[in-house]
């Protein structure tokens, strides 16, 4: 089993940053790729971000250039660093891990951009 906590949620004016971490335990394998949905109000869950254990990244465009995941292998964590933040971005986000075609799930943590 795979455990998720996600922290470093809160409140930000538009054009803030925030940064979100995603600390992994449990029984993970080097081989994964880890990642952030959101879902804000009203909306389906979007996929903003994933990077694989050997450091692949992929984006949505609504976010390309503003912000940029990373992940520490060592900590088994993954980061979100959001810059220029909007209020399209509120949202909860949830952090994920994908192994061996399982994917696990973290509670969330809400961002909210807003002046």
């Amino acid at each position: 089993q795979v455990q998720l906590v996600e922290s470093g949620g809160g409140l930000v004016q538009p054009g803030g940053s925030l940064r979100l971490s995603c600390a992994a335990s449990g029984s993970i394998f080097s081989f994964n790729a880890m990642g952030w949905y959101r879902q804000a109000p009203g909306k389906e869950r979007e996929l903003v971000s994933s990077i694989t254990s050997g450091g692949r990244t992929k984006y949505v465009d609504s976010v390309k250039g503003r912000f940029t995941i990373s992940r520490d292998n060592a900590k088994n964590t993954v980061y979100l660093r959001m810059n220029s933040l909007k209020p399209e971005d509120t949202a909860v986000y949830c952090c994920t891990l994908t192994s061996f075609g399982i994917d696990y799930w973290g509670k969330g943590t809400l961002v909210t951009v807003s002046s």
